[in-house]
């Protein structure tokens, strides 16, 4: 679940205003008595936990006594998962949560809080909840003596718009109320204010950057994406727009792969070649639980495609059971692989990797605009011009195996990453070349789907011969994918005639 709230700071004799005049008509402001709130947080010896944003507590008296809060890109927002247990023994699923923090590090009590909370509820004139208002004076305990008190305000959004809350948020500035970054109660109470063991990504860099300076923002940017999917792959979440943890952490795992490979001449190769190594090995685990995820989305999908020749139902439902099993033994290796020890020594080489790169120092010093451009368009190369043993992009044989097809793709994906990851101190056409070669690595990823689809329903077919119906049914379902292989074959040399206009890689 997603919780999103905001937060102000209060003197102790600090008065909640009138907020009337910042609701909807007819809202009403419904005070609550108040509670006595007692939290026990969990850390690592080095507060890993709280310098990342993240928590693990037990709360007395709720009816989930731990809660785990994970941290998203968007300040306020965060993931909160609860669950039940006795005081002292963490819930094993919350502690795997939070795996990707401690990496193996003990968690042991870290501070204890008493919070006495006012709540006044806001809700509409049908009664709905549009946000929750939280008036906390919190004493950080020690050894049961009060160390310090605080107070402060949270203001969380339930069924309400985020104006809502921008409109309660100036009713109290004006009455004294200071808004400031959040910062979680547990972090103020410890002072655990420096930063996570994860190294981010800049964000943006100078035109005339060093060379080193994009390959590093490159692999933080990788390396951030998978750490950040890694508590959600856990979960089984699902993102906005129907994507998955799974496939945000593949595409993270993926992109890492390929710039360890691209700007192999600016780093220590030795280095570079172990880290892509035993990226291979979890690379392979996200990708089975990936594909099997594609599969029984593409199976919807393609049998629902003619609404006028409907399959047999209890024929795509045997095809979804086979699917589904393979979808929960994939996920279950990959438990098994994410919750093992060679994936902790994985993650601290991230995080170092993430916190210094092995740059080779004399060309990594070079100005990125003078170098980069070669590196990227190494790749570029192998996908327009093949090699004798690859084919060129532009001379594919709409007739020709499905095998080079894929191995494009392939190098499609390459060079999309590579010009994306210097675009920025290029300018000029790149991200527009990037976006192009990535509409090309997406039609072909259409094609390696649809490939790989008919050959897994003509398996599950032979797999039970005297199904007819399952044969028939599968047998249908081919053709379709086949008649999908040759839409892109179709489609094909018009992006890529798009993608290779030579005036916007110059």
């Amino acid at each position: 679940m997603l919780e999103e709230e905001r937060k102000y700071d209060v003197d102790p004799g600090f008065t909640l205003p009138d907020l009337a005049g910042a609701l909807p008509a007819r809202a009403r402001v419904v005070p609550l008595p108040a509670v006595s709130l007692r939290a026990t947080y969990y850390d690592t010896a080095d507060l890993r936990l709280a310098r990342a944003g993240a928590s693990l507590r037990f709360r007395r008296g709720d009816e989930q006594p731990w809660t785990v809060k994970l941290p998203t890109q968007v300040p306020g927002v965060r993931h909160e998962i609860s669950d039940a247990g006795r005081p002292g023994r963490i819930p094993a699923e919350l502690s795997r949560l939070v795996t990707v923090y401690t990496r193996g590090a003990p968690l042991a009590p870290a501070v204890v809080l008493r919070t006495t909370r006012r709540v006044y509820e806001l809700r509409d004139h049908a009664g709905a909840l549009l946000a929750e208002l939280d008036d906390d004076l919190v004493a950080v305990l020690e050894e049961k003596v009060i160390r310090s008190r605080f107070r402060e305000i949270e203001v969380e959004r339930h069924e309400g718009g985020r104006k809502l809350l921008d409109r309660i948020g100036g009713a109290l500035s004006e009455a004294g109320a200071v808004a400031g970054e959040f910062r979680p109660k547990h972090v103020r109470a410890l002072g655990a204010d420096g930063p996570g063991d994860l190294t981010p990504p800049a964000g943006s860099l100078p035109r005339k950057a060093e060379a080193g300076d994009v390959v590093s923002e490159a692999i933080r940017s990788d390396i951030g994406r998978m750490l950040a999917h890694d508590p959600l792959v856990r979960l089984r979440a699902e993102l906005p727009g129907g994507d998955t943890a799974v496939h945000q952490m593949r595409v993270g795992c993926r992109r890492l792969r390929t710039d360890l490979r691209t700007f192999r001449p600016l780093l220590e190769p030795a280095w570079a070649d172990e880290l892509r190594a035993e990226l291979s090995w979890i690379a392979d685990a996200l990708g089975a639980a990936r594909d099997a995820e594609v599969l029984r989305a593409r199976l919807r999908r393609t049998a629902e495609l003619d609404p006028l020749a409907p399959l047999p139902g209890g024929a795509i439902a045997r095809l979804d059971a086979e699917l589904s099993a393979r979808h929960a033994a994939a996920l279950d290796a990959l438990d098994e692989a994410m919750d093992g020890p060679r994936y902790l020594g994985l993650l601290d080489r991230l995080v170092a990797a993430a916190a210094s790169p092995r740059l080779a120092a004399a060309r990594a010093a070079r100005p990125a605009r003078d170098l980069l451009p070669r590196l990227a368009d190494k790749s570029w190369l192998r996908l327009a011009q093949g090699s004798p043993d690859l084919t060129a992009a532009g001379s594919l044989d709409p007739l020709g195996p499905d095998h080079e097809w894929h191995e494009v793709r392939i190098r499609a994906k390459r060079a999309r990453y590579a010009t994306e990851a210097v675009a920025g101190v290029l300018g000029g056409d790149a991200a527009g070349l990037a976006r192009r070669i990535g509409g090309v690595q997406e039609l072909l990823g259409e094609h390696q789907d649809a490939v790989v689809a008919a050959d897994t329903w003509l398996a599950i077919a032979r797999s039970d011969p005297g199904d007819f119906d399952l044969a028939v049914t599968a047998g249908r379902l081919v053709e379709r994918e086949r008649g999908a292989v040759r839409e892109v074959r179709a489609r094909f040399p018009e992006a890529w005639a798009a993608a290779s206009r030579r005036e916007p890689r110059r």
